[in-house]
């Protein structure tokens, strides 16, 4: 829907001072990257939010950005109206904005990429606990959610985002014969490496990019591919043996045994100190 090359940048920045009854309150809101396009002769303003974490408040907060943006809009338009002082009616005069006055649309989107799949609300109605009687009065407010884990079914056009998309899906997945089959062949530049690395938070990913940007700005993935696949194996052990450490102290609790035995049976099967073998039991007991 969007051509990057007519994207130019905004104003990030939406806070505004809300006045309500004799109150007064300056409300901070920054988001993280906003654009605004052309369509035509008039403009539409784009506003994205990067989120690692799942945000249960995020219906809201997209609520709380879009409508500063509205409102900080609005205000530029009052204030020029005020000036110029052409109203053409005691309405248009009241409300400091004519009959004819639009405010450009703001889209928001929030993008996801952290590894659990997106269980929070997708709309403002989802926050809320609603009587039936009174549903159909209660305005909603949506949110548009790209969630990295679940983008299979996406059309990028740029290819560079398409690949941080496909092969950030696939680590997360475990998947490295996908990995292996599309992109053992190919390079991908250190940028897109380090941010697929920073995204699967993959410092062996990291590592390798920083390390291939020294030497040319290409990140081999059939090299990058063993780390990885490496990298996992390791991580299996070491849950592997959490495993077998909680199996052991259940075990040892369960026919009575005191927890000065249960950590000699700890030192003795999985070659721990005396230390660690006992923060297990306090832990896991």
């Amino acid at each position: 829907m969007l051509d990057p090359n007519d994207l130019t940048e905004a104003d990030t920045d939406v806070s505004s001072l809300i006045k309500f009854n004799g109150h007064a309150e300056t409300v901070q809101k920054i988001l993280d990257v906003v654009k605004k396009t052309a369509y035509g002769i008039d403009f539409v303003l784009w506003g994205l939010e990067n989120q690692a974490k799942i945000h249960y408040a995020m219906p809201l907060r997209h609520m709380v950005g879009d409508a500063f943006s509205y409102l900080k809009e609005y205000n530029e338009i009052a204030a020029k109206n005020k000036k110029d002082g052409h109203f053409e009616s005691s309405d248009e005069f009241l409300s400091n904005m004519k009959k004819t006055d639009r405010l450009h649309p703001v889209i928001s989107l929030c993008v996801y990429y952290g590894e659990e799949p997106w269980d929070g609300p997708l709309c403002l109605a989802d926050m809320l606990e609603i009587p039936e009687k009174v549903r159909p009065m209660v305005s909603d407010y949506k949110m548009n959610l790209l969630q990295l884990r679940a983008s299979e079914t996406c059309d990028f056009q740029d290819p560079e985002v398409a690949a941080v998309f496909d092969i950030s899906r696939s680590i997360y997945e475990r998947d490295y014969q996908r990995i292996n089959t599309v992109y053992k062949n190919r390079n991908i530049t250190s940028e897109l490496g380090i941010v697929i690395g920073a995204i699967t938070q993959s410092q062996k990913l990291i590592d390798h990019a920083l390390e291939s940007e020294r030497k040319g700005g290409q990140v081999n993935m059939c090299t990058a591919l063993e780390e990885l696949m490496n990298e996992g194996k390791l991580e299996g052990r070491r849950e592997g043996r959490l495993e077998g450490i909680q199996a052991t102290i259940s075990t040892c609790k369960s026919f009575n045994a005191s927890k000065d035995v249960t950590v000699k049976n700890l030192m003795k099967v999985f070659s721990l100190s005396e230390e660690d073998a006992a923060g297990y039991v306090e832990e896991y007991w």
